[in-house]
């Protein structure tokens, strides 16, 4: 079972939200066989606040769309994905997509980060791209 603790630090539309990032990452947690009890906790920001953090914890000084902290020790908590709402929107209209796509494409990548999944190399990008895929495409969210 996946629990996911849920905070809108952006705006206070939560429910606007929530479905469509709930409905990713139980597909995420389906698609990888996941077992047992997992928490994961999402939490939407604006532009400002993740440009800090991407600053104070990667020393880039940009904004970003997504940046995850996996608990690294294999326990119940997965981690921490913070979105960035604005930049997921103008990615949306950048890519011609919805925003609940690009909301959608955003929380796995940060679950899939979680669960130890990365892009670094060109084997490793095919492989999280390739799932990262699936999962959307079994929520209906597909590129138009």
């Amino acid at each position: 079972m996946l629990r996911i603790n849920f905070v809108n630090e952006f705006d206070d539309r939560d429910g606007m939200y929530l479905p469509t990032i709930e409905k990713v990452l139980k597909q995420a947690y389906k698609t990888l066989r996941t077992h047992g009890r997992k928490v994961i906790s999402v939490i939407l920001v604006g532009d400002a606040e993740i440009q800090k953090i991407n600053n104070e914890y990667r020393k880039i000084d940009r904004v970003t769309d997504v940046i995850s902290f996996d608990n690294q020790d294999g326990g119940i908590e997965l981690g921490d994905v913070f979105i960035a709402v604005p930049r997921a929107r103008e990615q949306a209209g950048t890519y011609g997509h919805s925003f609940e796509r690009e909301l959608g494409f955003l929380a796995v990548h940060g679950y899939l980060h979680c669960s130890g999944y990365d892009h670094m190399t060109p084997q490793d990008e095919t492989t999280m791209f390739a799932l990262q895929e699936e999962i959307l495409q079994a929520c209906g969210l597909r590129r138009t």
